[in-house]
């Protein structure tokens, strides 16, 4: 899914060549060119992919004047499947292959990051692995640490999956036969007791651009100690947004306000 078709936009699918393997990504570019500023380049969540963003990236390029990338992680989506689960680094290693990587096989130069859930604190780890090159970055219900909250809602998301063969079906939609890997690597990794210690405050320092920390009041997967710890701990200008009566995907829930937050940061890019 690309999202609604818009004479403005034009949509590019892409196959990049990686060391560990072809990566799919999908770009939204306004069709008169010039498009001001760098490109945001979109970070999906644990079960997410390219198609999980609906219309969104191009309502995203719409809102900002932007460019607009999204691409699928390896093993997610139509991205080259994976068989290994995740290891104990994994978020610090995606957030490092996204920047050092995926950015130059696009050809993007400078961008803003922008995740969701965990792709948020990778969003965030690629702003700290390569500040000179992050213009911004925003991150959506991401975390910072492994909550008890987050597990809880992790498990039970895991239990639901059990016994809702209609979920699963749904997560095939996305990803094909890799559907069972990506629950499990979602589930799996979240709920080992190796990564309980996990934490993604120690590297905020090193976030010198602007960033935006959006969260519902009402996320299953997190509580407002997350945003607020990205606000406190990142060493540029922050600012933490929190949705009352919102979820876990402020994107889809509250769409018009998650839009109008980000084309605000990107409009007044606060000085270093």
């Amino acid at each position: 899914m690309s999202g609604p078709a818009d004479e403005r936009l034009r949509v590019a699918e892409h196959a990049l060549d990686t060391p560990r393997g072809t990566v799919h990504a999908t770009a939204w570019t306004h069709t008169g060119g010039g498009a001001a500023g760098a490109p945001i380049l979109l970070f999906h969540e644990s079960l997410g992919c390219v198609a999980a963003w609906g219309s969104f990236p191009a309502r995203l390029a719409l809102a900002t004047g932007r460019g607009v990338v999204a691409w699928d992680r390896i093993g997610y989506g139509r991205s080259t499947p994976r068989q290994a689960l995740p290891g104990p680094g994994f978020v610090e290693d995606e957030a490092a292959f996204a920047i050092g990587t995926v950015v130059p096989a696009l050809g993007l130069g400078r961008v803003v990051v922008f995740g969701h859930s965990t792709g948020g604190s990778m969003a965030l780890l690629a702003a700290a692995h390569r500040p000179a090159e992050c213009e911004a970055a925003v991150a959506v219900s991401a975390q910072a640490f492994v909550e008890a909250r987050t597990v809880a809602g992790v498990r039970a998301a895991r239990d639901a999956f059990a016994v809702d063969p209609a979920r699963f079906a749904r997560l095939q939609r996305l990803h094909g036969p890799r559907a069972r890997w990506v629950l499990d690597a979602w589930t799996e990794t979240w709920l080992a007791p190796w990564f309980a210690g996990w934490r993604l405050v120690d590297a905020l320092p090193a976030v010198r651009c602007p960033v935006l920390a959006l969260h519902g009041r009402s996320d299953p997967f997190g509580s407002e100690a997350h945003p607020e710890a990205i606000v406190a701990h990142v060493g540029g200008p922050a600012r933490c947004v929190l949705l009352p009566g919102c979820g876990h995907v402020p994107h889809r829930e509250r769409e018009a306000e998650v839009l109008q937050a980000v084309a605000g940061l990107l409009q007044r890019r606060p000085p270093r």
